[in-house]
């Protein structure tokens, strides 16, 4: 439509000079000829608006889902009222009303025009807007055809008065003509994590991580590593039912892993991945064997709790019990989110003292001032117990899994300790108050940042947690209106895929909210320009496929499986990250949470049986470790 009234504008303006140049003049046209010209012009373009106007009336009568608030727009100036737009409609094709009008123009304007030499001219404009039609309406059909080959829908919005409002230059990925069945997808995501095992095994086997692209491996935890990749994997393999490559992996944690080393590692990195995945196992495979390594590295963590305020330090080292007593600030999330598998340790081995450490964190936290509506700032101090940074508030690193594992322990506890559940319900009801916009261009919702009080509209990929954590606690008896903000965020999750080139999200994104003309939702900055495969969109796809049913989420996260495959997978073994999600370039790293979480979740997403792994008998841990709930233990 857009590109017809162009054509039609040019047109007019072309037939005009040609009339200007046959009756001479250099700047107007003699005073006669004027005003049936005016008339001449005015009877044309209020056809045109008649009965474009009606067109795209019925269009939008017969367009599904389009509500009156759509179709409303800002003011962008104080003072003035809001002009209504057309909803988006699919292209139309050039024939149709405009063509008949063209060809009643005569009668139309005959009244007015009585000289011959007019006559001739009208109909000469009659046919030379015919011929521009008929032009742009076969470029239009050749632009559709080659459009629809790329996967592309043009959609634009039309605006009578003004000119044409630009609509998003993204794509629309056509979906594939055959769509694999869940089977067929769980094959693919266990082709994907053998894939990535193979790398592992060749080239990095008992060490923290693989370099897949160096064909060689670095250490998290310091020389000679703990293992990281497999242990947190280890579960994985027992889910997708690989049990070859788990026996295996289970003798080296037999014959090699070993804590007893003068390492410093990271509280809270080793619990949710090492302690979590070796408790997990436990459950899983019923083999002792994992419970004892637990139980050991449990007690080699436990210096980390002895601060002046119970805030435990961010690292310890595993060997020597010694801790950097000048470490004064700790993440919030990273003190916060160790609970889960420390209550369970102290659950199955008596010994209170993991337990009662957490609970006293989790007892502090609760009573510091300095929160925003349950919104807690980025660290604390070690020493004082205090708040630091307490201007920036966000949902993304380094309180993101807070606000997740106060519903998360809540679930595991039985739903009894209701101190949890109170400050997970105030914190949302934060989010909602503070955090929460829309994007200018679709309206997607997201969760901001606020910074010295000011929002900025940046929203990490951390954040995709949430859709999938409201869901849980939906699940688990809390109000619906959590459903549905999990749904539109997730929508946003997904389109921080979508919306790029690679289909793979960036690290963060910032949203256009300011009322201007603008094409994309999101933006992103160079040096966020990464995608490190990881889990919380998928992660938060497999709650909402798992308490909706709705087969878009599998649909979604297939979609990124063939991402990931496309522009991460290396030939040798292993996936890449990558570097620039808009012009890809591999990296050479495979962190241990795709094959602990990414894949699991993926794998999870696929499966139609509501009952594997009920999410009524387990919780997950923030690294995708499935521990039990106690009631049904």
């Amino acid at each position: 439509m857009t590109s017809l009234t162009s054509s039609l504008g040019e047109s007019y303006a072309d037939s005009l000079w040609q009339l200007r140049l046959l009756y001479g003049g250099r700047g107007t046209l003699p005073s006669w000829f004027g005003r049936n010209v005016i008339v001449f012009l005015l009877a044309l373009l209020t056809g045109c608006e008649v009965l474009l106007h009606s067109s795209v009336k019925d269009h939008r009568k017969a367009l599904p889902g389009t509500s009156s608030e759509d179709q409303k727009m800002e003011p962008e100036i104080s003072g003035l009222k809001p002009v209504k737009t057309p909803a988006l409609i699919a292209p139309q094709k050039a024939d149709g009303n405009l063509g008949g009008f063209l060809d009643i123009l005569p009668q139309i304007l005959g009244r007015h025009f009585r000289k011959r030499q007019l006559s001739l001219q009208i109909r000469g404009l009659q046919k030379d807007l015919k011929n521009r039609m008929q032009n742009d309406a076969k470029k239009r059909e050749e632009e559709a055809s080659q459009g629809h080959k790329e996967g592309k829908v043009l959609r634009k919005l039309l605006s009578f008065r003004r000119s044409v409002i630009p609509p998003s230059s993204v794509a629309v990925k056509m979906p594939p003509k055959k769509l694999a069945s869940p089977n067929e997808r769980r094959k693919a995501v266990i082709d994907a994590f053998s894939h990535a095992w193979k790398g592992y095994r060749a080239f990095a086997w008992g060490h923290d991580e693989l370099k897949p692209l160096s064909k060689s491996f670095n250490e998290v935890f310091g020389f000679g590593g703990l293992g990281l990749t497999l242990i947190d994997a280890l579960d994985t393999m027992w889910i997708m039912g690989l049990q070859n490559e788990f026996e295996e992996a289970k003798k080296w944690v037999l014959e090699e892993l070993r804590f007893d080393k003068n390492v410093e590692v990271n509280l809270f990195e080793i619990t949710i991945r090492i302690l979590g995945g070796l408790l997990s196992t436990y459950h899983l495979s019923g083999d002792s064997l994992f419970l004892e390594k637990a139980k050991d590295l449990g007690h080699r963590l436990m210096p980390a709790f002895r601060t002046p305020s119970k805030i435990p330090y961010s690292h310890v080292n595993i060997g020597t019990g010694v801790t950097d007593p000048h470490e004064l600030f700790s993440p919030v999330a990273a003190v916060t989110s160790i609970q889960l598998e420390f209550r369970e340790l102290s659950r199955l081995t008596g010994d209170e003292t993991f337990q009662e450490a957490v609970r006293e964190v989790m007892k502090h936290i609760h009573s510091l001032p300095g929160k925003n509506d349950g919104l807690v700032p980025m660290h604390v101090n070690t020493r004082s117990g205090f708040f630091t940074l307490v201007n920036a508030l966000t949902l993304g690193a380094n309180t993101d899994s807070y606000y997740e594992c106060l519903l998360k322990q809540w679930i595991q506890g039985g739903k009894k300790e209701s101190q949890l559940l109170e400050d997970y319900i105030e914190a949302i009801e934060g989010v909602k108050k503070h955090l929460l916009r829309q994007s200018r261009v679709r309206n997607l919702t997201f969760v901001g940042e606020l910074v010295g009080g000011r929002f900025e509209a940046k929203m990490d990929h951390y954040v995709c947690f949430l859709p999938g954590t409201l869901a849980l606690g939906v699940h688990h008896g809390l109000t619906n209106d959590h459903m549905e903000l999990a749904k539109a965020l997730m929508e946003t999750c997904y389109q921080m895929y979508h919306q790029f080139k690679s289909g793979l999200s960036p690290e963060n994104v910032y949203f256009h909210i300011n009322p201007r003309v603008i094409r994309k939702d999101m933006r992103v900055r160079p040096q966020d320009n990464f995608n490190v495969l990881r889990p919380e969109t998928v992660e938060s796809l497999f709650y909402l496929y798992r308490f909706t049913g709705d087969k878009k989420y599998q649909d979604w996260g297939w979609e990124i499986l063939q991402c990931f495959n496309k522009y991460s997978r290396v030939p040798s073994g292993g996936y890449s990250s990558i570097y620039n999600v808009q012009k890809p370039v591999a990296c050479d790293s495979m962190q241990s949470f795709f094959l602990g979480e990414t894949l699991k979740y993926m794998y999870l997403l696929f499966s139609d049986d509501m009952d594997f792994l009920s999410l009524d008998k387990y919780v997950f841990n923030t690294e995708a470790h499935p521990l039990p709930i106690w009631t049904s233990a």
